[in-house]
């Protein structure tokens, strides 16, 4: 049972495996200088997880930095990330707002460099074309409560999924990409939160599939997510976590990995877990329990566990 009281759906685990562990890791500010250490510590301990990119530079002036696959020493080093087994999603196709037209060809670039087009994504808060987000996330009250609590700050700034507009994209989502993230926690089983994951929300058609994630997106965030207890509850409830993070803020400083994180990645890695990429547990969640389309029960139980977060952690991702 998670921390709000939802009971994971009963799942047997592939070959024995008691409970499922991955990671999304927005690509914000991660660089050569900070990435390759967390990766290698990764790799050496048999994790196989999520890395998003930005396939394309964009243009404008960023609202945040980090390194983009026009520079080829990153690009090189993502390539390589993708042999070793890790999964390369998106993370919008630039660091800046795009236009439909460069978002299609942000897309076309990734299967250029990546040999298939996306399977997971997560929207980049900076990015206007972001799809159902900000307000557009919610739905009837939460969605008023929302921009209340925000000040109206997102109501209608996102516009991906706006037919109208010329950031829409929706259609090309929906017909490329078959994950997207949507709701944090900071309940370690993400399945425990969000037992219906991967679901489909028919008020969002243009997305195939949402996906939720425990809320770690810096150091001190994901290894107090990720405590010795919270790994053996994790085990305990047989459930799933996978971990939202930005890999590039604080987990390596001058080619050392943080001593925390280290020690809890070792600590997980003795563990009798599935460590695989977020859209192998995703597809394996289907392929076990079938396809689920959410209901507005569900679903606005699920805004309203979020809003209660957003509430005590403060922020809007």
């Amino acid at each position: 049972m998670g921390e709000n009281g939802a009971v994971t759906r009963s799942v047997e685990w592939p070959a024995g495996k008691a409970f499922a562990f991955s990671v999304f890791d927005d690509t914000d500010r991660t660089t050569l200088e900070n990435g390759p250490a967390v990766y290698d510590l990764l790799a050496n301990l048999g994790f196989r997880t999520t890395k998003s990119v930005w396939p394309i530079r964009g243009s404008g002036e960023p609202r945040v930095r980090g390194a983009t696959c026009e520079e080829p020493a990153y690009l090189a080093w993502v390539q390589g990330l993708q042999r070793e087994g890790f999964e390369i999603a998106l993370h919008n196709v630039a660091p800046r707002t795009s236009s439909r037209a460069q978002t299609i060809r942000g897309l076309e670039r990734f299967a250029e460099l990546f040999g298939t087009e996306p399977s997971a994504h997560a929207n980049h808060t900076g990015c206007k074309e972001a799809i159902y987000w900000g307000d557009g996330r919610l739905s009837g009250l939460n969605r008023t409560a929302y921009n209340v609590l925000n000040r109206f700050q997102t109501r209608g700034v996102f516009e991906g999924h706006v037919e109208s507009s010329p950031l829409f994209w929706g259609d090309v989502c929906r017909s490329t990409i078959k994950y997207v993230r949507n709701f944090v926690h900071s309940d370690v089983n993400t399945l425990g939160y969000c037992p219906q994951m991967p679901y489909h929300d028919p008020q969002r058609p243009y997305v195939n599939y949402w996906f939720a994630s425990t809320e770690g997106p810096n150091v001190e965030a994901f290894v107090g997510a990720l405590s010795e207890e919270n790994q053996d509850r994790l085990e305990a409830e047989g459930g799933a976590c996978i971990m939202y993070t930005h890999f590039g803020v604080g987990f390596a400083r001058d080619g050392s990995i943080d001593a925390r994180f280290e020690r809890l990645m070792r600590r997980l890695s003795r563990k009798n877990g599935w460590f695989v990429p977020v859209t192998t547990l995703l597809d394996f969640l289907i392929e076990a329990r079938g396809r689920h389309e959410i209901t507005d029960r569900e679903r606005s139980a699920l805004e309203r566990r979020w809003l209660a977060h957003k509430l005590r952690v403060g922020g809007r991702s």
